[in-house]
């Protein structure tokens, strides 16, 4: 519990002040190589495929495609991001640390609803729902994915919580940075390391385009996004609509 409360207390202050927050050591050390070896049982069980780079893929789907184009080339698309990714809820074999990994972040955000009062995190910031669980691997040979917002056009996205698996990491040697441009410091980028049990919040919209950096090593992360309830309806709604006008 009181883990949970100093996270919390984390997040919201973080997020409030600088739009970003890292937490390290987030499940523990023991946890966080089983959930390494989790995903990289999972990568080679032939379960993954191409990241997409075509926004929502309908008005329910919980399986977002971060954007940075549109494009329906492949090769286009890969020029674009370069990682491969599955998406889980937590049931699938071999998934239960990932299922707890799930639960814990789920567990963070719906306190921070709690933590958030007299923060200035916007009064109605209402969490309602996620997407599952998005697991990427940049498999070396400089694959990456360029600056791009999650969400740049109100889909409901508005935080992204990334939580990273990868053992002896050094990006000096690797690369494989997560490199964020958040607005509030025009001059200025936040470099991040994918160290194991690594876990960084951050806001979906346009205050942080962000990118991952070629990488020379094969590289693991597994991202949830959270959306606000109101925006969500409201994307769901145009959607809707979008459909209809186009039958």
């Amino acid at each position: 519990m009181e883990w949970l409360i100093d996270t919390c207390q984390c997040v919201v202050r973080d997020l409030d002040k600088y739009g970003i927050c890292v937490v390290d050591n987030f499940m523990g050390k023991e946890r966080a190589e089983s959930i390494h070896r989790s995903v990289v049982s999972m990568y080679h069980s032939g379960v993954f495929v191409e990241g997409e780079t075509v926004g929502l893929k309908s008005s329910t789907s919980t399986k977002p495609a971060t954007t940075a184009a549109s494009t329906g080339d492949g090769e286009t698309a890969r020029n674009v991001r370069s990682d491969k990714i599955t998406w889980v809820d937590g049931s699938e074999n071999n998934c239960a640390h990932i299922a707890f990994l799930i639960a814990a972040v789920d567990t963070i955000i719906m306190n921070f609803m709690r933590f958030k009062k007299g923060a200035q995190l916007g009064s109605q910031l209402n969490i309602g729902g996620r997407t599952k669980a998005m697991i990427s691997c940049y498999p070396g040979n400089g694959s990456h994915y360029v600056k791009h917002v999650d969400n740049p056009n109100q889909d409901g996205r508005c935080i992204t919580t990334t939580y990273y698996v990868n053992k002896d990491w050094d990006a000096k040697e690797t690369g494989g940075l997560l490199r964020i441009f958040p607005q509030t410091w025009s001059n200025k980028v936040v470099d991040i390391e994918p160290i194991l049990d690594r876990m960084v919040f951050f806001w979906s919209d346009r205050r942080n385009p962000h990118e991952v950096q070629p990488s020379f090593r094969t590289r693991y992360a597994i991202t949830i996004w959270y959306f606000d309830a109101k925006e969500r309806e409201e994307a769901k709604l145009r959607n809707s609509q979008a459909l209809i006008k186009s039958h």
